[in-house]
Formats: structure tokens, sequence, C-alpha cells
């Protein structure tokens, strides 16, 4: 997956969080909260990929 995509996993993540504290729907904050952690966890993957790519050229 790619930063870009990691990095919209997050603000989609937020925005579902942000709707679910509006509406006063725990289910939905905690599945933003949830979207948001998954795109952080991709994106310092990726970066970890792409660290050891670097040191293995």
């Amino acid at each position: 997956m790619g930063k870009a995509k990691a990095k919209a996993e997050q603000i989609k993540g937020k925005l579902k969080e942000a709707a679910g504290h509006a509406m006063g729907d725990r289910r939905m904050k905690a599945e933003g909260k949830a979207e948001q952690l998954r795109g952080k966890t991709r994106e310092e993957l990726d970066r970890a990929t792409d660290d050891l790519k670097k040191d293995t050229r």
C-alpha cells in the first residue's frame, strides 16, 4: 500500500471519528479511531520498507 493510501485511510478515519462523535455513535467513533491506527501502521510499515530497501543498496 502506498503512502498516499495510508494517509487517506487516516483522514477517512478522522472524519468517521468526528461524525461518530457528533452523532453520539460510539461504535462509529471507535471504527474511525481504528482506521486511523491502521493508516498510521501502514504508513510506518511503508517507511520501514523504504529504509530497508535503501540499506540493501
